[in-house]
């Protein structure tokens, strides 16, 4: 699909790299080729290679784009078909690091000869040298940083002067990303498990009285206006997202991009002024909260009525040996054991919903991609808007904590907030199976129609979930790397065959 307009929608969209696509045009206008662009199986998100196509496509190369939750034979048996000159894998949830792995190796069992390439916000150089480009030793893996790299490195992997120079330089350049992968791996201490509980963090229990929730059990918030959300958005993701760097609201006045981003910034207002005045658009909740204690590194829930185990939340420990006497941090850390009486602990998901991701697609089928990307960057922020919102209002409300609480957007970005929202994937918590608890619990499909990928995204993927903890101690962390006694624990304690447990943490394994 060649773009209309493709000049100006580039110039409104991603001004910023023009500079790229003019440096490249001739030769890229001399050497056209046909790339293969997919999003992982389990994998929803497609904001960035949605915008690494469309500079593709205005530097003359033909873009294949099969969409999202794209399984590996389907991405092989296309490149075939369509006699592709590269592929191009994306994905943005953990999980879909290793799909990317796993479509690595079927290219090299099926005997394939093309080149790859990596890209999405969780994709790292070290993980495509370190995990990707070993399995596949046929042709070239390049990870891609951003959109301004795709055409250089396209142009050169199709260059008949160039092609071998940049496979050669990739491959040393892994082989040197291995060895210092290995050595820093080498040189960080990790504690056995049980040492790791042993340097928890201790806290006074005894003296420590939670506020009950104003309600126990699950709710519904069927509508939120976005009218009520936009003072909660938090810009800078936004204009990350199209690959522009720095802070908003400074970002405007920046000597290289401001242009650009000021660009950007009014048509993703007048599109949210739009919005507003449609009744299809809002965004919707549930939340809920429940009696829990911890046990261990797991956080069991009661039933409010009967008291009664609904079911276990199960985490995971630092294992990184702390300088200074700093404790191994786990979230179950932040709520009271049985021993010390009843406990609270909260979870929400919220979305954006089905209504934006229909507009996406209008504007997609008219070939407007600059609006339909747009449309799915907003649809992101009012999400995130939707999260930071609920939780203000669970802290000064419905748990009700915090009454008093004043603080500005700039100041929540910032968590000055008392209590935190972490979330299944990320770095305190990153096993994503764990959401598929908390969707039962909140039955997030039938109330809010948001359901889980089997790599356990969230779709519609302008969509947010987590947990509430009120502890005021309670504080964001990284779980960093983990070692096998830790993952024979975790499994025993999820019922899971050690395999299962490694596939879901392999991003935290040490090397």
């Amino acid at each position: 699909m060649l773009f209309r307009s493709s000049a100006r929608v580039m110039k409104q969209a991603v001004a910023h790299l023009v500079p790229f696509i003019e440096a490249n045009q001739d030769e890229a206008a001399g050497k056209k080729g046909k790339i293969l662009m997919a999003t992982v199986k389990g994998d929803v998100h497609d904001i960035g290679k949605n915008i690494v196509g469309v500079v593709l496509q205005c530097n003359n190369y033909d873009v294949i784009d099969l969409g999202v939750m794209v399984p590996a034979d389907q991405i092989l048996k296309a490149a075939q078909a369509h006699e592709v000159d590269m592929i191009g894998l994306s994905g943005l949830i953990t999980p879909s690091l290793d799909e990317m792995v796993h479509v690595a190796s079927e290219l090299e069992r099926q005997g394939y000869a093309i080149p790859l390439l990596i890209g999405g916000a969780t994709t790292s150089k070290a993980h495509t040298a370190v995990k990707i480009e070993p399995v596949y030793q046929s042709e070239a893996t390049i990870y891609v940083t951003d959109a301004s790299k795709a055409v250089g490195v396209a142009t050169q992997l199709l260059s008949d002067s160039d092609a071998q120079s940049i496979r050669q330089q990739t491959r040393d350049e892994y082989e040197l990303v291995r060895q210092r992968n290995a050595g820093r791996n080498a040189k960080k201490r990790l504690l056995n498990i049980n040492e790791a509980r042993q340097n928890r963090p201790v806290l006074d229990w005894s003296n420590f009285s939670p506020r009950k929730p104003t309600f126990l059990g699950e709710k519904a918030i069927p509508r939120i206006e976005l009218a009520d959300l936009e003072p909660y958005i938090d810009w800078t993701p936004f204009f990350i997202a199209w690959e522009l760097a720095g802070k908003f609201p400074s970002i405007l006045e920046d000597e290289i991009v401001g242009e650009s981003a000021r660009e950007l910034f009014s048509d993703a207002q007048q599109l949210i002024n739009t919005l507003k005045d449609d009744s299809r658009f809002h965004a919707s909740a549930t939340l809920g909260f429940w009696p829990a204690n911890s046990d261990g590194d797991d956080i069991v829930l009661y039933h409010p009525e009967t008291l009664e185990t609904r079911c276990t939340l199960h985490h995971l420990r630092q294992q990184t040996d702390k300088p200074n006497g700093n404790p191994n941090l786990c979230l179950s850390d932040w709520i009271a054991p049985n021993s010390a009486g009843t406990d609270y602990l909260g979870g929400f998901v919220v979305t954006a919903g089905t209504p934006f991701e229909q507009l996406a697609n209008e504007y997609e089928a008219k070939g407007d991609d600059y609006n339909s990307i747009l449309t799915k960057a907003i649809a992101d922020r009012f999400a995130e808007a939707c999260a930071e919102y609920l939780h203000e209002q669970v802290r000064r409300h419905y748990w009700g904590y915090a009454p008093d609480e004043a603080f500005s957007n700039e100041e929540l970005i910032k968590e000055r907030y008392d209590g935190i929202r972490p979330a299944p994937g990320y770095p305190a918590c990153p096993d994503h199976t764990e959401k598929g608890t908390l969707f039962r619990l909140l039955d997030a499909s039938g109330t809010l129609g948001v359901e889980l990928t089997e790599h356990f995204a969230m779709h519609p993927a302008a969509s947010v979930s987590g947990f509430y903890f009120s502890h005021p101690e309670a504080t964001y962390f990284g779980l960093g790397k983990i070692d096998d006694s830790q993952v024979k624990d975790y499994a025993a304690r999820k019922g899971w065959p050690e395999a299962e447990a490694r596939r879901w943490l392999s991003p935290n394994l040490v090397s």
